[in-house]
């Protein structure tokens, strides 16, 4: 089971939700908690300052814990254990370029070991293609 706390209004946090479920079915992720939180643009430029020395707010940020050496560390996770807590994902509406659900994944992602600055665009790739599935069974 995936659990997923939200700090979102009710509507936001719904098509949030839908597309991280989306996307961890599709990566074959079926156990694991994170947390997905909507913050204004301040908030974001004072986490963005204190942890990437960029004090300006930007679309999303990811801090793993447990998924960052990525999903096959996940595949071996104890079943007896707790689920694993892949961290936590904040996403600024004010700063973003893309939908915030483009941002949920990329977050997702990110907590799931992936790179874009380090992986000759395997990450973003993914997002896409992703994305794309995510677009094509909500339309169907």
């Amino acid at each position: 089971m995936i659990e997923i706390e939200t700090q979102a209004s009710p509507e936001v946090a719904g098509r949030l939700m839908n597309v991280v479920l989306f996307v961890c079915d599709e990566l074959e992720i079926d156990r694991a908690t994170l947390g997905l939180m909507i913050v204004d643009a301040d908030e974001m430029a004072a986490i963005n300052g204190t942890h990437r020395h960029k004090p300006e707010p930007t679309d999303v940020l990811s801090f793993p814990v447990d998924g960052q050496e990525g999903i096959a560390q996940l595949a071996e996770w104890p079943e007896d254990g707790p689920a694993p807590e892949l961290g936590d994902i904040l996403i600024c509406p004010e700063a973003a370029e893309e939908s915030l659900e483009t941002l949920a994944v990329h977050g997702l992602l990110h907590l799931l070991g992936y790179d874009h600055e380090t992986d000759n665009g395997e990450m973003l790739t993914l997002q896409d293609d992703l994305m794309d599935r995510y677009a094509a069974q909500s339309s169907a």
